[in-house]
């Protein structure tokens, strides 16, 4: 192919994400377009399955039957939603094993949140209220993404986070009306979570170099900057319910802008943990793995049962 024809194609295809027309597997693509979705999906997928380690240690010291119930379908939603974009991914090219590989060799990221430990029962409210209410501010946009089958996965993804966020904060409120000492607990997870949960966004927009390629083919329909403004514009009159403080002193109204000002982050914190040196990311990296290795002999055997379920049904025809 020329490079005028292949000039002329990328026209076409561009032509078509304006038009909020919807990209399926077989149809032509950009290399870049392709490559792009594979990693961003892929590592959204690795998001949902290692973001479940963090709360999946918090499943037999739940406080009560109903929370620990609560936890566990939280946790298999997850899972789900993994699958969803693993297959998702699947339709670019690139097999399932190969994004395992990616993963389990640090080759692939995922989200820097989930490099964070929980360490009180107040962190699985904060880890739902902030951190699933951050994705969704990226999700809900990801709903009217330009690639089909990443939309598509996303509608019943958001559906579920959007209860995550409030089982999340439910758990927070019933704190915050309980002893001293259990508000204090949830001071305490908000202080240390509110920070992570702004990074979650993204470098800020002058230091992104996918952001600007990625809103013109609508793979993100908001940039980094605008999403965390947004997210902070929602989240604080939350905590000013909960009778929360955010732990910012530079945060407040500002009523020519209509949005709240805040801190700055602490970048370098942002690019160590992002880099692999955050606080569990060894840890989470190790989990990850050992579930592969320790999991193997069930994919082993649902591939057995596969090839016999598909023998017999031979057997059948002939």
């Amino acid at each position: 192919m020329s490079e005028k024809e292949l000039k002329s194609l990328e026209e076409l295809f561009q032509a078509r994400i304006d038009r909020d027309e919807k990209i399926e597997p077989k149809e032509w693509m950009p290399e870049k377009y392709r490559q792009t979705h594979i990693r961003q999906i892929s590592q959204h997928a690795h998001s949902e399955i290692v973001g479940m380690l963090p709360e999946a240690n918090w499943i037999t010291r739940a406080p009560s039957l109903r929370r620990k119930v609560a936890l566990l379908a939280k946790i298999q939603d997850e899972g789900g939603h993994g699958l969803y974009l693993y297959s998702a991914a699947e339709t670019l090219g690139i097999s399932r094993e190969e994004m395992y590989e990616q993963l389990h060799s640090g080759k692939a990221k995922y989200s820097s949140i989930f490099n964070y430990p929980a360490i009180t029962w107040a962190d699985m409210g904060a880890v739902g209220w902030l951190v699933d209410g951050a994705a969704i501010m990226n999700q809900v946009a990801l709903m009217g993404t330009s690639y089909g089958p990443y939309a598509r996965a996303m509608v019943r993804i958001c559906k579920e986070e959007s209860f995550h966020q409030r089982q999340g904060y439910e758990i927070l409120l019933t704190l915050c009306n309980g002893t001293p000492e259990q508000k204090a607990m949830a001071q305490d997870a908000l202080n240390r979570w509110w920070w992570p949960s702004l990074m979650m966004f993204g470098p800020k927009d002058a230091e992104s170099p996918n952001t600007e390629q990625s809103v013109k083919w609508k793979l993100k329909r908001k940039t980094n900057d605008e999403l965390r403004q947004q997210f902070v514009d929602q989240t604080v009159p939350q905590a000013n319910i909960l009778g929360l403080t955010i732990p910012d002193p530079n945060l407040k109204w500002n009523e020519e802008r209509k949005h709240y000002d805040f801190g700055d982050l602490d970048w370098d914190e942002f690019w160590q943990v992002v880099k692999g040196h955050g606080p569990c990311n060894k840890q989470r990296l190790e989990a990850r793995k050992s579930a592969w290795e320790k999991g193997a002999w069930v994919r082993d055997a649902a591939v057995a049962y596969a090839e016999k379920q598909e023998d017999r049904e031979l057997k059948k025809a002939i």
